[in-house]
């Protein structure tokens, strides 16, 4: 008898249906999976097997053949367990369904027939209603995550008996739902807040810019000066996320196996962190079927570098390319994919490789010799692409023991609001979405500069030697400080400060 139930896998972020065929035939007990199934499929014989039978139901003892199309897609994971496991129950006679049409199946099996959850239940879910079915049975943790998608049934399974019991009684239970509490991205709590942070005034400023206007930004200073301390809170200044980055940054998320249990939706801004051992592979992605690497986990987010100078050079130079695109393109003999990158890049790296090179409390041990191919690690076309550079001193005594609280992550957030919405008018029709996205013609046609602004920018380019790119930087965070100000025009006072974010061109590089 011959029985046929949808799934789905996914590739990159996006699903692809699979439909699921079994086939049981007079002959010598026999198991075998055709359609491209990598070893984790493969294995999922002895699972199944165990599962039904423990599961109170008689597993067949013909030969059994499982199709997984089309076959000309890798499937990869044990998602495909439970369809299996019913396909074969179905082709059996053991459960009578009356139409699986509309029903997409994914879960992984134990031994005992519990449902494990599986990476990707919401593209899978996402792709089932785009190709025009009304429900989906997921494992009951991932039941959450699947629920978010609009106008599409979602059912969690807590073992295979149940969902067998579910399908032959036609669905009469309720459907998995979403609290409002869950989708609501205002209410996004994170664990730092900025007034943790003593004295670097400064420094915040910084970052308040930097986050205004989408800018990557470069921490230089000892060790110790909180560098670290002040990264980890930039995403509790970003925006609060709209839904539809909500939505991307959970299926990014769901396909690389990251989502917490019984997780809705990710709702606070990204921060990943990678060692700087970490290969390039993991950096940008990759593998025989690429997955999502740190640049596209930290989309909608903030990408941060600790000790810059300390990654391979190669990995650096990848970053390139999606800093100025905010996609990561990864190609394969038999595929190549394209993972969402747009993340902010904040970065830290000390002067010198003992660190203290200008500080106040330490000597540096450095030669002149040590120090520049410590420094030389950082290419110029990778400081180009970073808009704002700023040094963090080590603390005095005095503000180490200030016991008085600085400003509020909420405060400083309500003006980075205020000046993305400025900005949100300015490009409304256009493909921009903040003041570092504008290209050459956006600048000319959005930053208009007065002749003694325009005779100040001149001269700080004479000064500092600055590449074309690093005018453009220039004049992007000046747009910013300006929108932070509701000011119109760029002034002269926002071109100076944003010509003192580069200033480290010269004394470190120049």
């Amino acid at each position: 008898m011959l029985a046929r139930v949808h799934s789905g896998t996914v590739i990159g972020v996006d699903a692809h249906p699979v439909q699921i065929e079994v086939d049981i035939t007079r002959g010598m007990e026999a198991f075998s999976i055709v359609g491209l199934p990598d070893a984790a499929v493969r294995e999922s014989r002895e699972r199944v097997r165990s599962a039904i039978r423990n599961s109170g139901f008689g597993y067949p003892t013909d030969r059994v053949t499982v199709n997984l199309a089309p076959a000309d897609i890798k499937k990869e994971g044990p998602s495909f367990d439970l369809p299996i496991a019913i396909a074969i129950l179905i082709a059996s006679g053991q459960v009578s369904v009356d139409n699986l049409n509309q029903t997409a199946i994914i879960g992984e099996l134990a031994l005992d027939g519990l449902v494990r959850p599986v990476a990707g239940a919401l593209p899978i879910a996402l792709g089932a209603r785009e190709t025009g079915m009304l429900r989906a049975m997921v494992p009951s943790d991932n039941g959450p995550e699947a629920a978010v998608v609009n106008d599409f049934e979602v059912y969690g399974a807590d073992n295979l008996y149940d969902a067998v019991r579910m399908l032959e009684e036609g669905f009469l239970c309720e459907p998995e739902t979403v609290t409002p509490e869950a989708l609501d991205l205002d209410a996004a709590q994170y664990e730092v807040d900025f007034a943790d942070v003593k004295g670097q005034e400064h420094v915040k400023r910084a970052l308040e810019v930097a986050s205004a206007g989408g800018h990557n930004l470069l921490m230089i200073g000892p060790p110790g000066s909180g560098k670290t301390m002040l990264a980890r809170r930039m995403p509790t200044i970003l925006p609060p996320m709209t839904f539809e980055e909500a939505l991307e940054v959970t299926k990014l998320y769901s396909v690389s196996g990251l989502m917490p249990k019984k997780t809705a939706l990710i709702r606070t801004r990204p921060f990943r962190s990678p060692h700087h051992t970490v290969s390039t592979a993991g950096l940008v992605g990759g593998g025989s079927i690429p997955r999502p690497g740190e640049i596209s986990l930290a989309h909608n987010g903030v990408l941060f570098l600790d000790e810059l100078p300390e990654f391979g050079q190669n990995t650096l130079e990848v970053l390139r390319q999606p800093l100025e695109d905010g996609i990561v393109t990864i190609a394969r003999a038999q595929i190549a994919l394209t993972f969402p990158a747009n993340f902010q890049m904040v970065a830290s790296m000390n002067p010198c490789p003992c660190g203290f090179r200008g500080d106040s409390a330490r000597e540096c041990t450095c030669t002149q010799t040590l120090v520049a191919k410590y420094l030389k690690r950082i290419s110029g076309p990778l400081q180009d692409r970073i808009d704002i550079q700023v040094e963090v001193p080590r603390l005095s005594a005095e503000e180490v023991m200030e016991k008085r609280q600085g400003e509020t992550s909420a405060a400083v957030q309500a003006r980075v609001v205020a000046a993305r919405e400025v900005q949100h008018a300015r490009f409304a029709g256009t493909r921009f979405h903040n003041n570092a996205a504008m290209n050459s013609k956006a600048i000319r046609q959005f930053c208009p500069l007065s002749d003694d602004v325009t005779a100040l920018l001149r001269a700080a380019i004479d000064q500092f030697q600055l590449s074309a790119r690093a005018h453009d930087r220039i004049v992007k965070v000046a747009r910013t400080i300006a929108d932070l100000e509701a000011a119109e025009n760029i002034a002269v006072h926002h071109i100076a400060e944003a010509v003192q974010y580069r200033s480290l061109d010269r004394k470190f590089w120049g």
